[in-house]
């Protein structure tokens, strides 16, 4: 069965649901996010917003991110005595994968994956930067 590519908002936000349903029962990164998050539909909201702004870059959207996601996690590391990890990230990245291709295929699902890895990269160099 052919799987359809991430094309709307609600793809987006099936996207980001689901994924954070896996997170947040993660033995291993649920800690961080449970107790950091209080309000998980907002998050969810915010964190669609942030996606369908990184995905669909060309086109008039109805809400666009203006958040800074690098200050937010140097923030959760230093409230979690700087013990967040290069294996954290592999396994926030496998997780977003593993949702991506249960659910989609094509152009915008493989941009998804590409600029989950460039910032998943982007955000551990800064936040171990940020301890020195």
């Amino acid at each position: 069965m052919t799987k359809k590519d991430i094309e709307t908002h609600e793809d987006v936000h099936l996207l980001v649901s689901s994924f954070y349903a896996k997170i947040r029962k993660d033995t291993f990164l649920g800690p961080f996010f449970n107790r950091v998050i209080t309000d998980w539909e907002a998050h969810i909201d915010t964190l669609t917003t942030f996606w369908e702004t990184s995905l669909f870059t060309t086109r008039k959207l109805e809400r666009k991110y203006y958040g800074n996601p690098l200050a937010v996690h140097v923030k959760v590391d230093q409230e979690n005595n700087q013990s967040i990890t290069q294996e954290h990230f592999g396994n926030w990245l496998n997780l977003w994968f593993e949702t991506i291709d249960e659910h989609f295929e094509g152009e915008y699902a493989l941009k998804a994956k590409q600029k989950a890895r460039k910032m998943s990269t982007f955000l551990y160099l800064n936040i171990f930067q940020s301890r020195q």
